[in-house]
């Protein structure tokens, strides 16, 4: 790609060199200058409409504004000086919309202030987002049910603390991931009431401009927008913008953190998973062996990142009166980075999980590497009948220091301890000794997460297709 041929950024999100890393082209899209104009004007035309049909103002005025209003009469550099003038784009855009319209542009923008037509223009734009946050999130959680169902009695060591603390399956860690995702995935379809509602208020918010009919053009407004009409205004209660933010940081931070799950499996001394293979993909310009998890380090990258835009959304619900000063700003920062960032991390999730590559063999090896100690609570509550739990538990704890001390497997050490051996013969230590016996209920838990998705109407997904090639996520 050459990046002359690309306007220059400053942000990760939006330079020729890393856009694509930390975002996707569809979601900047939905946030681009254009997008964002045509939003405004969108947004404008279908107030008109509305206050046509509610006779505020004329029909033929309204059929002008609607026919003829568009990105294509702004000349964007003069908008551009006269925004950087007066702080905000709304009136430099109806200023020149107005003129070019001539007699209809004497009712654009009827009734309305700024943020009105900015706060429902941004309104737009997450819907627009949400789509595709909700189409890649469905596709991450069906990459992720379908190795939860794969690998479900595949043992490998739990960890806590980063040791081993008892077996696992990976089948149960993956369902561990999908029931956060699952949630997620019901957020998402429970914010989308609480925030795509439109805001028309007018200066203070009381529409006193409209007199008597200020609340049916706003309901008419929001059924032109197809937008839900808001029981009063919110142009200083901000919970709506901030909690779609927040719903972001909690799926970029569940995405983050199978990318930290990841990253650690695939260090060189674990070895359990690989990202997939692309020619070139985590390479080191000094250490031709290296095969570093990149996509695993950008999802932990962005969750961080969404999640410093996320506190910048909760300091911007503290505003002043009616209408707010400043903090009402931060939210043009941060509201399309967190949404760029989340779909960035989405994409490198289904780019990495769609394609991991899972040793089993490595996590059978890894699970033995104790000699029996990852499953001494299994012994201990197999001694335990015979001694009781604290009496077991001492027993058992002085046989994993001597095992430790001396390198000899567990079950060698319990067998030649009188007090262990007097209950446990040598076959039921074996048994106790074995991480494969010890999983406790691990398959049917990742069962009843799959059943959960089956209960919901959701189909079980089909297993991953290995043999289709793999697309590194870049711009399409």
């Amino acid at each position: 790609m050459n990046l002359s041929h690309n306007p220059p950024g400053v942000s990760a999100i939006d330079s020729g060199l890393f856009r694509d890393i930390f975002g996707t082209a569809e979601m900047r899209a939905v946030f681009d200058e254009d997008a964002l104009i045509d939003a405004y004007i969108a947004v404008e035309k279908a107030l008109a409409r509305a206050e046509a049909a509610t006779g505020v103002i004329p029909a033929e005025a309204a059929r002008d504004i609607d026919a003829r209003a568009s990105i294509a009469m702004i000349d964007r550099e003069q908008l551009r000086r006269d925004t950087l003038n007066v702080g905000y784009p709304i009136l430099p855009l109806v200023s020149q919309l107005s003129r070019q319209l001539g007699d209809a542009g004497r009712y654009l923008h009827w009734g309305a202030t700024t943020q009105d037509i900015m706060d429902t223009a941004a309104v737009l734009q997450i819907r627009s987002a949400l789509v595709l946050v909700e189409r890649d999130l469905d596709a991450v959680r069906a990459i992720v049910a379908s190795l939860a169902q794969r690998y479900r009695d595949t043992p490998m060591a739990g960890r806590t603390h980063l040791q081993q603390a008892l077996p696992i399956t990976f089948g149960f860690k993956a369902a561990v991931w999908l029931s956060s995702l699952d949630r997620h995935a019901e957020r998402l379809r429970q914010i989308e009431a609480r925030v795509l509602v439109a805001e028309f208020g007018g200066a203070v918010g009381t529409l006193a401009s409209l007199g008597a009919e200020g609340l049916r053009v706003h309901d008419a407004f929001a059924a032109e927008l197809g937008l839900a009409p808001a029981p009063i205004a919110w142009h200083v209660a901000r919970d709506g913008f901030a909690e779609t933010v927040q719903f972001l940081a909690l799926l970029a931070g569940t995405l983050g953190k199978i990318g930290t799950d990841v990253m650690l499996m695939a260090a060189t001394e674990v070895g359990e998973v690989r990202e997939p293979f692309a020619e070139g993909r985590g390479a080191s310009s000094t250490m031709p062996q290296k095969r570093n998890p990149i996509s695993s380090e950008i999802m932990i990258a962005a969750a961080r990142g969404v999640a410093a835009h996320a506190g910048a959304m909760l300091d911007a619900m503290v505003q002043d009166h009616e209408r707010a000063t400043g903090p009402w700003h931060l939210e043009w920062l941060a509201m399309p980075n967190a949404f760029v960032l989340a779909a960035g991390a989405l994409a490198q999730a289904r780019f990495m999980l769609g394609g991991l590559v899972v040793d089993e063999a490595r996590m059978a090896r890894n699970l033995g590497l104790t000699g029996g100690l990852i499953v001494a609570e299994a012994v201990m509550m197999g001694l335990a009948p015979f001694l009781g739990r604290q009496a077991a538990h001492e027993a058992v704890y002085a046989a994993c220091r001597e095992a430790e001390e001396s390198g000899r497997p567990l079950a060698e050490v319990l067998a030649a301890s009188p007090e262990i051996a007097a209950h446990l013969s040598s076959e039921r230590i074996r048994s106790l000794t074995d991480p494969a016996n010890y999983l406790g209920s691990a398959a049917a838990a990742v069962d009843r997460q799959l059943g959960g998705r089956l209960a919901r109407g959701e189909a079980r997904s089909p297993a991953i297709k290995r043999d289709e090639p793999l697309t590194v996520p870049r711009e399409e």
